[in-house]
């Protein structure tokens, strides 16, 4: 019988933000590990390597997964978007970071890009969200600088920006 390696490398197929990609992760490589340091998108930042912090969040085909819970291996056919593909085109915002822009929704900004991807993933499928969805999609996110406040402020501001540009569209 083969023994397993664990340090092996396998091939890991996927979708990154709207490309194809494969990339060789080790099969105990957590998901963090292979965006940060394989695949370079640093946006999706490390913090507790607990799931407690909620910074290294990312969507997996449309919800919002703690990228430091997730094994590589497991995302194979997935379809994972970083806070990378938040923005329109290059130099833009889109409507949810103009809006913590314009708010003042981040101070150090560490936290910022797993609050983002789960705000993102909220109005995708809850556009009608109230303020209680939103705390309530928070409550999985420590921010130690803003006191949440500015965040809300931003999150429904974003929120009756989506709606009207879906209203004229």
């Amino acid at each position: 019988m083969p023994r397993l390696n664990a340090s092996s490398l396998h091939p890991v197929s996927f979708r990154l933000n709207g490309r194809d990609v494969t990339a060789q992760a080790e099969s105990r490589m957590l998901l963090s590990d292979l965006l940060r340091h394989v695949l370079g998108a640093t946006g999706t930042h490390v913090g507790c390597e607990h799931g407690v912090c909620g910074a290294c969040t990312v969507q997996i085909d449309g919800e919002p997964v703690r990228a430091c819970l997730t094994l590589a291996g497991q995302i194979e056919g997935a379809d994972v978007r970083t806070v990378e593909a938040l923005a329109p085109s290059p130099g833009r915002l889109s409507v949810l970071q103009e809006a913590f822009r314009t708010h003042f929704a981040l101070q150090c900004g560490f936290c910022t890009a797993g609050i983002l991807m789960s705000l993102d993933a909220l109005f995708a499928r809850e556009l009608d969200a109230d303020e209680d969805a939103i705390r309530d999609q928070l409550s999985g996110h420590l921010c130690r600088c803003t006191g949440y406040a500015p965040i809300v402020k931003a999150a429904l501001a974003a929120r009756t920006s989506l709606k009207e540009n879906l209203s004229h569209a």
